[in-house]
């Protein structure tokens, strides 16, 4: 088994109504971390000592986080590196299995410099978990008598899903300040972001990790897709016109219903077929012209008739209903795409992980 294929691992990542998620895939990072637990120390040891110390520090953040991993999945990861191998062992992640690796083959100094910026984020990722556990009104009622900036801050360290509810609970002006800082916004020192963790901790419970450029760039597109589509197009222009760089980049990142014509016919048909009820027509029906056409001709003629029929049949529709039922389709289509279903037709479900 090669180095050249762990590295290739190490670099590479992956990117309701609805049907049951099954278990997210692991990232490049996650496999070649079980691949070096399951080999064990010490012929984990010597393919590490061919990584560099980059690559190194990504496997290591990976492996600390990896948590408990079942046999079933070891298994496929393994045959994903070497097709003869059938049978894996559930293997266990941890803090102290990373820095004992480190340590069989690195100078003490130099495992220290690679484990200091993973050791805090991981004793704080409970106080993540509680945090992001609470009420939506909880939190807002929280945020709401702090100051913009360090609302901004809690919220880019919160789940997405948590941002998008708590954001228009705090009103529309605020909401719209509290983003346009979101997205400004660079690493917090680290002494503000202590005080901040100690005030929530107090208060509360939380406490966070700092996000790259790039991350929080995907994090405000994951917040922008799921939030409320009238909320977004009204403060779009505003932003546009004051941070117009900023702005177009998260845009870029967006996966939107009109993103979905861009799919190959097929897996675009399989979206439409696996959505209950009306969801199809009512979502077409607030579609672009370009949109409604790609989903069209992605169907059979007689499915294509019949679905134009009730269309045009179906009176007049809201604007909240055409949303939601768009909403549906996105993330029914993320689903497919985790489970290797269908493909996304930008991101990280382009990647190969191996």
């Amino acid at each position: 088994m090669a180095a050249a294929d762990i590295k290739r691992a190490t670099s590479s990542s992956t990117g309701s109504g609805k049907p049951a998620r099954r278990p997210k895939k692991l990232t490049g990072p996650q496999k070649a971390a079980v691949l070096f637990l399951s080999l064990g120390e010490k012929r984990g040891s010597a393919l590490l000592q061919q990584l560099d110390d980059d690559e190194i520090q990504q496997m290591t953040r990976a492996m600390s986080g990896l948590g408990s991993i079942s046999s079933e999945t070891v298994e496929q990861v393994l045959t994903d590196f070497v097709q003869d191998i059938t049978n894996g062992a559930g293997v266990v992640g941890s803090f102290a299995a990373a820095e004992n690796l480190l340590r069989s083959l690195m100078p003490g100094d130099k495992v220290d410099g690679i484990l200091k910026d993973i050791r805090g984020p991981l004793k704080e990722r409970d106080l993540w978990a509680r945090f992001n556990a609470l009420s939506e009104n909880v939190i807002a009622n929280y945020l709401k008598g702090e100051h913009e900036q360090t609302i901004a801050a809690i919220l880019s360290n919160v789940n997405t899903d948590v941002a998008a509810k708590v954001l228009p609970i705090l009103g529309p002006e605020k909401m719209h300040n509290v983003v346009e800082r979101m997205i400004r916004m660079e690493a917090v020192p680290h002494h503000m972001m202590q005080q901040i963790e100690e005030s929530l901790q107090a208060d509360i419970m939380n406490a966070g990790a700092q996000p790259t450029t790039a991350e929080q760039h995907q994090r405000m597109a994951d917040l922008f897709n799921k939030l409320d589509r009238n909320a977004f197009d009204n403060m779009a222009p505003e932003l546009e016109e004051k941070i117009p760089d900023t702005f177009n980049a998260i845009r870029a990142k967006m996966f939107t219903f009109e993103d979905l014509a861009k799919m190959e016919a097929m897996d675009l048909a399989k979206i439409m077929r696996g959505v209950p009820g009306n969801t199809l027509p009512t979502a077409l029906r607030g579609a672009t012209d370009i949109a409604r056409d790609a989903f069209l001709a992605a169907l059979p003629a007689r499915s294509r008739d019949m679905l134009t029929e009730e269309m045009e049949t179906m009176g007049a529709v809201r604007r909240r209903d055409v949303n939601a039922a768009q909403a549906l389709m996105l993330d029914y289509a993320r689903q497919l795409a985790d489970d290797d279903q269908v493909r996304l037709p930008f991101g990280e479900d382009d990647e190969d992980i191996f």
